[in-house]
């Protein structure tokens, strides 16, 4: 079983296909684990260990997803979007105060110039052109060799992954997730959608988000599975991957299944020729009309689920046939123990609207350096307060029915 982001690169035989891309021969689990042991090597030899902040600033496609397995591996994993403005950069960068930040060689940004200001040391990554989706070298000269305080993987308690969340209702809050918090989270991920090796997903998703990074990246690796990872999503271009890559699955928010719905014209052979097992929706509620014209489509069950970043990502889901969906619903809990509770933090019945609120192993332990944040996030029990409101029907399901007035930032 997966208990840190390092046990991903031997859930599956050495010579199956990991990570892949469009066009490009895939990465397969013997090779990423070689590539993950030769990154934290490299990061070690410049005194970059366990619970040293890295940030990465990568495009999306199979190096962002291989470099960030390698990184949380052994180190904090701080992906940012390699697109947000100079000044966003600024503050990430400032909050996170890695000890190097990592970019892709030939690719000029941003962030090239705010961390020269900030006199950050860039270490250059180069994907390898003649090898295999995934594959790169990491030049770690910026930094002079010395010795890493805690070196090789990371355990369970250390954190991995920092995340910001969105910061629409305030400014955005920096959330550390542990190793252990992610291989659990993955583990609930690939137990709800029952992924197993002969598994593949079209990873359509931003790999600076969680949605991208766990739900795609992790649960799959975890589950000894596939993931092909596109450079974004274009709608375009949906249907020419879903013919190449010939996924069992993937996952999208609302925005993205419509954009794909509108554009699928003549391509509904090739919608219902992929044979896709499932279809997953999160972050925001997927409106019914929309979820049965997926299933229509494509022919295969829509997923809707529940998550965001304090969580790791999933905190409820929608159930796979024989067992029940719910249109509107964001299905039952799915991991964590999720409840209702009160102003005054008592816990409501099934039927009554309150907040909702989650624990468990997947759950972030609080804030970065924000303890007022936390005394609102947390009781003294230790349960997250989501800033939604919803309430649970007579079968279990969770239905969200709003925002409270004194909202936390989320992403999901």
């Amino acid at each position: 079983m997966v208990q840190i982001v390092y046990d991903v690169t031997s859930t599956a035989r050495k010579d199956a296909p990991a990570i892949g891309a469009p066009g490009r021969p895939w990465l397969d689990y013997g090779s990423l684990k070689k590539l993950v042991d030769t990154t934290l090597a490299a990061l070690n030899g410049v005194g970059i260990g366990r619970e040293d902040r890295v940030a990465i600033v990568l495009p999306n496609g199979p190096e962002m997803a291989a470099a960030f397995i390698a990184v949380a591996s052994g180190c904090s994993a701080a992906p940012l979007d390699p697109d947000a403005a100079a000044d966003i950069l600024k503050r990430q960068l400032r909050d996170l105060g890695p000890k190097a930040v990592i970019v892709q060689k030939g690719i000029e940004g941003p962030v090239r110039a705010v961390a020269k200001k900030m006199d950050l040391p860039l270490l250059e990554l180069l994907p390898v052109a003649s090898g295999p989706a995934g594959e790169f070298t990491l030049d770690v000269s910026a930094l002079g060799p010395a010795k890493a305080i805690k070196s090789g993987p990371s355990r369970g308690p250390e954190i991995a992954l920092l995340l910001h969340t969105s910061g629409t209702t305030g400014r955005p809050k920096l959330v550390p997730l542990s190793g252990a918090n992610l291989a659990a989270s993955a583990r609930h991920i690939g137990g709800s959608l029952a992924l197993s090796p002969k598994d593949r997903c079209l990873n359509v998703m931003p790999l600076s988000h969680v949605h991208g990074l766990v739900a795609s990246v992790l649960s799959s690796l975890a589950s000894g599975a596939s993931v092909s990872c596109m450079p974004g999503f274009d709608a375009v271009s949906f249907f020419a991957w879903l013919y190449e890559v010939k996924p069992t699955w993937y996952t999208a928010v609302p925005q993205m299944h419509q954009a794909i719905l509108a554009r699928i014209g003549r391509s509904t052979d090739i919608a219902k020729g992929v044979n896709l097992r499932l279809i997953r929706s999160s972050a925001s509620s997927l409106p019914p009309q929309i979820l049965t014209a997926l299933e229509s489509a494509f022919g295969c069950p829509v997923i809707e689920s529940y998550g965001m970043t304090e969580a790791g990502h999933q905190m409820a889901s929608n159930s796979l046939p024989p067992g029940k969906r719910k249109p509107g619903a964001v299905g039952l809990p799915a991991g964590p123990k999720v409840a209702i509770m009160d102003e005054d933090g008592n816990f409501l019945p099934q039927g009554a609207v309150g907040e909702v609120v989650v624990q468990g192993p997947n759950v972030t332990s609080g804030y970065a350096n924000d303890p007022d944040a936390n005394l609102k996030a947390f009781d003294e029990e230790g349960w997250f307060r989501t800033g939604d409101q919803g309430r649970f029907d007579e079968d279990g399901f969770l239905f969200l029915t709003g925002r409270l007035s004194h909202v936390l930032d989320r992403a999901s």
